[in-house]
């Protein structure tokens, strides 16, 4: 089976590198032929992290380029598509697919459709607005990454709803085995998310007082949402990532309560909790089927929520032992790899060889 994955970013977008990126030993194994195509490569995601101003040639030069990929998509058995073919405008593609008879998965780990349907703007909110719910209305199947996420197909229409979470590969990473000397308190993210931490700096800033702490931020770039806090800004890279959350007392994950954030699938909770770390985080989206209060971790609102959490973690190292475990329980039977790639697997399979309204079995 030949199947054309066009995702949105390169291998640095976390979106594709987790939905995407990572299951592509797998399929490979099973014998399936995966055709990278992705929309905006890393030159475009490294500029967007560093806040620099994207060259319009170069989105344009993307835009062309995906446009050659759809022309080819009968030489493929299935197309399996990150959000849409081509943001911000109509969705052409996706119905010419859709008349050609040709199959489409298409996922989303994010509410991308808030980009368009919540604009400041009128006009995009006027223009674009539904646009995402005619992907997900045409698509073959549509794979999502919560609730909230499959919410929005089924009320789209979407023919096939599956839920498949964010997941690590459980083998890349090992609980931590022992405690430091310092209370490390530890965010992992992008530029871009970096200043959800500063939802805490009240809580944050009070505890650094009661206790001896640091707080260490994993890509968070130029972004210092806590300055008058002892802090570590470490840069991301894949290799480095795990032996850095290993280096957590406490993996958090701030959130405000906000509609895109309710689309967000906690994939740095699943990087914690791998790590055998107890966590904590704002009770928004998937956060609360994630985290299981008082058993994994803490859920906090509040800045006393969030300052009682930390005092306490930082005070029961026995605690913090039994939440990790409980954690790493947990990823490994539901948030791994080895669980939710064989279930893709199917997923792809299956829309690859269904026969859809009006058209001919694909051969």
């Amino acid at each position: 089976m030949r199947i054309l994955a066009l995702t949105r970013y390169a291998s640095l977008g976390s979106s594709s590198r987790v939905r995407f990126y990572q299951y592509l030993p797998y399929l490979g194994s099973k014998g399936i032929e995966v055709t990278l195509a992705p929309l905006l490569d890393n030159v475009y995601v490294q500029r967007l992290y560093d806040g620099q101003r994207v060259e319009s040639f170069r989105v344009l030069w993307a835009y062309f380029r995906r446009v050659l990929w759809l022309m080819r998509a009968r030489s493929f058995d299935l197309i399996w598509l990150e959000k849409e073919m081509i943001p911000w405008l109509p969705v052409w593609w996706e119905q010419i697919l859709s008349r050609l008879h040709i199959p489409y998965v298409v996922d989303y780990g994010d509410a991308v459709f808030h980009h368009y349907d919540m604009h400041a703007n009128p006009i995009p909110r006027a223009f674009l607005g539904k646009s995402i719910d005619s992907v997900l209305h045409q698509a073959t199947a549509v794979v999502v990454g919560n609730d909230y996420l499959a919410d929005r197909a089924r009320q789209a229409g979407a023919r096939q709803v599956e839920y498949l979470p964010s997941a690590v590969d459980i083998h890349r990473y090992s609980i931590r085995e022992h405690l430091g000397a310092q209370f490390r308190i530890g965010w992992i993210g992008s530029p871009i998310t970096a200043p959800y931490v500063g939802l805490v700096k009240d809580a944050l800033e009070e505890v650094s007082q009661k206790i001896k702490c640091r707080l260490v931020l994993i890509g968070a770039g130029n972004q210092d949402p806590l300055p008058n806090m002892e802090k570590e800004i470490l840069p991301w890279s894949e290799e480095t990532e795990v032996a850095n959350i290993r280096s957590f007392e406490v993996g958090i994950m701030p959130l405000p309560d906000g509609p895109f954030e309710r689309g967000k699938c906690g994939y740095k909770l699943l990087q914690y909790m791998a790590c055998g770390l107890p966590v904590i985080a704002s009770p928004v989206g998937v956060n609360t089927r994630i985290v299981v209060h008082g058993k994994t971790g803490f859920l906090a609102s509040s800045t006393s929520e969030w300052v009682q959490a930390l005092v306490m973690l930082s005070q029961n190292s026995m605690m913090r032992s039994e939440f990790g475990k409980a954690g790493r329980k947990k990823v490994e039977k539901e948030y791994c790899l080895q669980v939710t790639a064989p279930r893709l697997f199917k997923i792809l399979s299956d829309a690859a060889t269904r026969k859809l309204p009006g058209a001919n079995p694909l051969g």
